[in-house]
């Protein structure tokens, strides 16, 4: 018997098209004779569809045209129902309304509202096994500012760095600015708290090109971040695969830049001719480093997998500023572009291998979590617990 994986990409992101792309790739990848995937687009707007022309990524021209031609779907928010209903039945339809059982999920959903814990927690209330990380570890990794928090809190290195809120922004600009500059000399760099793919992110060399940037930033997000900018920077990435406390990582790889930090250009509208995605990117795998560097490296990404919590495959990028040689963790990436596959690759994992790991790894999950107790048998109602005074619900008092 095949297993039924769902895998969920799209998404109401400024990365959506990027989730697309990252998507295809990884159904592709998977072993057909093992495996019945069922895709699930979430459209811009997200609803969710389902059907083979999904499949075909120049369907994704005209998107009016891709949707309609598919199946509208849904999943029940009630724990244990792993079923994929249709949205379009008839009152007294006899058809019958379930596409598919799912066994496992596999979220390709990049930025907001896929990969910062909103999708997780759906997954996590109707109780399906799926890969990758949890609603806590998918929220902390996403916010740049609660992540740094926790990793210096855990000794792993960070830049100084300053973080507000829009609000406190447009309230006083000035007072904002003084905390910048108080702590930081310029350069910087500018990000919205809660995106990734290098959206929104800009440099400021003085104080006119800080308030620029920061306008630009609080577009995308309520909280926003400010860092200072290590100016003879080396961008390195490494994926980590596995669970929290059981975990490996992938060779190192250095992505080549056009500017002073790693732009959503450089990541996916590279030099590979015919690759798509983060695959696209031109980079040097192996990056160019002295073995203990690497082996450093490496060290800090399972350590930042671990300490956040991380399950499935995730990419940590590092910065190395060459001035000193000092390593900064910059930030995770709890579903990484392309899924990392191309690192895995070049450590000895084929892409459809590391699909096969993501599956089981959800699997395994699921086992251990159905192993903890979240609920006791005895009501405390039946015995009379809680209810003095108590009339009804109203006045009632626990």
């Amino acid at each position: 018997m095949k297993t039924n994986v769902a895998v969920f990409f799209g998404g109401r992101s400024v990365e959506h098209e990027i989730s697309v792309i990252s998507a295809l790739q990884a159904i592709n990848a998977f072993n057909k004779e093992k495996y019945n995937i069922i895709p699930i687009y979430i459209s811009k707007q997200g609803r969710w569809y389902t059907g083979d022309n999904l499949l075909n990524i120049r369907n994704y021209r005209d998107m009016n045209k891709l949707t309609q031609e598919a199946e509208e779907v849904f999943m029940r928010p009630e724990y244990g129902d792993y079923n994929l209903y249709k949205v379009n039945m008839g009152r007294f339809s006899k058809k019958n309304p379930i596409v598919a059982e799912l066994h496992a999920v596999i979220p390709v959903l990049h930025g907001t509202n896929g990969e910062d814990g909103i999708f997780e927690g759906v997954l996590e209330t109707i109780g399906i096994p799926f890969a990758g990380c949890n609603t806590l570890s998918s929220a902390n990794g996403m916010d740049k500012i609660t992540m740094k928090m926790i990793l210096r809190e855990c000794g792993i290195p960070v830049v100084d760095y300053v973080w507000f809120t829009d609000r406190e922004w447009i309230a006083d600009k000035e007072a904002v600015i003084n905390r910048i500059e108080d702590k930081l000399s310029y350069p910087v760099i500018v990000k919205p708290a809660n995106l990734g793919s290098s959206v929104g992110i800009g440099k400021a060399s003085n104080k006119e090109e800080l308030i620029d940037r920061i306008n630009t930033a609080e577009k995308f997000s309520q909280r926003i971040i400010v860092e200072h900018m290590i100016e003879r920077l080396k961008e390195i990435n490494c994926s980590v695969l596995g669970e929290a406390d059981d975990h490996i990582s992938s060779v190192c790889e250095e992505p080549i830049k056009t500017g002073d930090f790693l732009s959503y250009e450089d990541k996916y509208m590279g030099g590979h001719k015919g690759a798509t995605g983060m695959q696209a990117s031109d980079k040097r795998i192996p990056a160019d480093l002295p073995d203990e560097m690497s082996k450093r490296i490496q060290h800090l990404a399972g350590e930042t997998f671990r300490v956040l919590s991380c399950h499935g495959v995730s990419r940590i990028d590092v910065m190395i500023d060459e001035k000193d040689n000092s390593i900064y963790v910059n930030e995770i990436n709890t579903i990484p572009g392309s899924l990392s596959f191309y690192l895995w690759e070049a450590s000895g994992i084929s892409f459809e291998q590391l699909m096969d790991r993501l599956v089981s790894l959800a699997l395994k999950r699921k086992r251990d979590t159905d192993r903890k107790t979240f609920t006791y048998d005895q009501n405390i109602f039946a015995l009379g617990g809680g209810v003095k005074g108590a009339k009804g619900v109203k006045g009632g008092k626990f």
